[in-house]
């Protein structure tokens, strides 16, 4: 199996030569920077507008994770309803699909209308833009479990308390953490859409404000933030599976790297 360490060289050594072809292109063709800036002129923008970007991305942080929690708590508890009960598995499964293909677009001007210029209109598109593969991942996690187990636990007497918290969740927790680890990121996603709507901050908003003055050098900064809060959420959430879930690393080439 090939060494975990390679595969990070070789992802660092495509983003550095992709970044090398960038700046070489922008100078070479003397592209002005309010069409496309170079990765340096990027990054000493974002060095020097930092204050002001950090306390943007704050603001999206708190949108973000607000409604992601508010999608995970929901998005469990309709899951356990689908698993335990046909009929309502028949009655939530067309609202949930039905949900996904809402255009965000057109909901969050609504939910601005209806709820104003506070931060839950960004909540809640960013709930139900995560929503979805975190209760399908779940229900496909609890149905995952295996029938053995499942037939042991009645034969020893097990509660469907018992069972639920010490074999049917314990088993769904990879597909848990997939799902949420999707829901995460689309967060990020539905946190922006919610700014760009309307919003006095975060950095969609800032993204907004600078295009409208052709500070594109800002508008890549504020991508590049909201590029690296999305891996960082991403990465929180890998980490948290390998110590909820320990025994599914256990002698992987990347358990051993990380010890």
């Amino acid at each position: 199996m090939r060494d975990p360490r390679d595969q990070w060289a070789w992802l660092v050594g495509a983003i550095l030569a992709l970044g090398l072809l960038w700046e070489l292109g922008v100078r070479l063709t003397q592209t002005p920077v309010y069409i496309l800036p170079a990765p340096s002129q990027i990054a000493a923008r974002f060095l020097l507008d930092f204050l002001l970007i950090a306390e943007h991305f704050f603001t999206t942080l708190s949108a973000v994770m607000m409604g992601f929690m508010l999608a995970l708590i929901v998005a469990l508890f309709v899951a356990l309803a689908i698993f335990y009960n046909k009929t309502v598995e028949r009655l939530l499964y067309p609202v949930i699909i039905f949900l996904q293909n809402m255009p965000l677009f057109a909901l969050a001007p609504l939910l601005k209308l209806w709820l104003g210029f506070t931060i839950w209109p960004k909540i809640i598109v960013v709930a139900l833009i995560a929503f979805f593969p975190m209760a399908v991942n779940t229900v496909d996690g609890l149905r995952a479990t295996e029938s053995e187990l499942l037939k042991l636990f009645r034969i020893l007497g097990a509660s469907r308390r018992q069972t639920l918290f010490k074999l049917l969740f314990p088993s769904a927790l990879p597909f848990i953490f997939s799902g949420m680890r999707v829901g995460v990121t689309l967060s990020v996603v539905g946190a922006v859409i919610g700014e760009w709507v309307g919003a006095q901050a975060g950095l969609g908003y800032l993204m907004l404000r600078a295009n409208a003055t052709l500070q594109t050098d800002l508008v890549f900064a504020a991508i590049l933030a909201l590029a690296a809060l999305g891996v960082a959420l991403f990465g929180v959430l890998t980490l948290l599976e390998r110590v909820c879930t320990p025994w599914r690393f256990v002698g992987s080439p990347t358990t051993n790297l990380l010890d």
